[in-house]
């Protein structure tokens, strides 16, 4: 295996082969090999889901270039799969929008649980996600200094697939707010520029669900990626509810989601 490596839980649905043609197709940009990866809850049934394994790694068109990888592990999916993808030396987990059955829904406190047991940053993709080329990343923010964990990771995407970022957060009204979230904002323009990244910064009225604020300006900017920082200090109302909505987002757009508290050991 290279030293890139991506993680694909895989669940034998098609929200899984989903997830693994998504990760194959980054693979075009970036050299990485990847591992999929089937969690059962005992050693009694891993040798079916290894003959269902090897059918995946098989029959998955990657190219010659890319090595493949399928394992079984033994153990929880909600609380293990962190332990596998730092184990496996992951720098992503491409996963589907379910777990590893599907009466395991990575929805609400679910997929919040997953993403803050790992230090590996999450692609997560629905089945009917497209393979659209990264023209445009969407990246909502926070005036917290958590939020903006995800400008780095965020930009060497950007960097990787010559793509836009388009920066988007709420305005204030308060004078001291404002000034902060200025000052917030104006540390990430530096950042961009100074690695010739091309970078739009949008303010949004305070108003309203932000979560479809966001959802409404990557339809109307035809975004193709959204990456966000969870954290649990976040000032954005009921930040389970907002991570939840953008993963689940109607147009199928991929999600980027990193815990913060881990951010600093990231690379893409």
């Amino acid at each position: 295996m290279s030293q890139n490596i991506y993680m694909v839980p895989h669940d034998f649905t098609p929200v899984g082969d989903a997830a693994l043609k998504y990760a194959i197709s980054l693979t075009s940009k970036v050299r990485v090999d990847i591992v999929v990866v089937h969690i059962v809850p005992d050693k009694s049934k891993s040798k079916p889901a290894l003959q269902k394994m090897e059918k995946i790694v098989n029959e998955c068109n990657a190219p010659s270039y890319v090595k493949v990888e399928g394992k079984i592990v033994v153990g929880n999916f909600l609380e293990d799969l962190g332990k596998v993808a730092k184990k496996q030396n992951a720098q992503l987990i491409v996963m589907g929008t379910h777990g590893l059955t599907t009466s395991q829904k990575l929805f609400g406190s679910n997929v919040i649980k997953v993403v803050t047991s790992s230090e590996v940053p999450f692609l997560i993709v629905q089945k009917n996600t497209p393979i659209n080329e990264i023209k445009r990343i969407v990246v909502p923010i926070d005036m917290t200094k958590e939020s903006l964990q995800i400008t780095n990771l965020a930009g060497d995407i950007a960097n990787i697939f010559k793509a836009e970022i388009h920066v988007i957060a709420e305005d204030e009204r308060d004078e001291i707010l404002s000034r902060k979230l200025s000052n917030r904002i104006s540390l990430v323009r530096d950042q961009f520029e100074e690695r010739g990244l091309n970078a739009e910064f949008n303010m949004v009225k305070k108003r309203g669900s932000f979560q479809t604020k966001v959802l409404e300006y990557v339809k109307k900017n035809n975004g193709d990626f959204i990456a966000f920082a969870y954290h649990s200090e976040s000032l954005f109302a009921v930040f389970d509810t907002f991570a939840s909505k953008l993963i689940v987002n109607d147009m199928n757009v991929p999600c980027l989601v990193i815990n913060s508290k881990s951010a600093s050991k990231l690379y893409f």
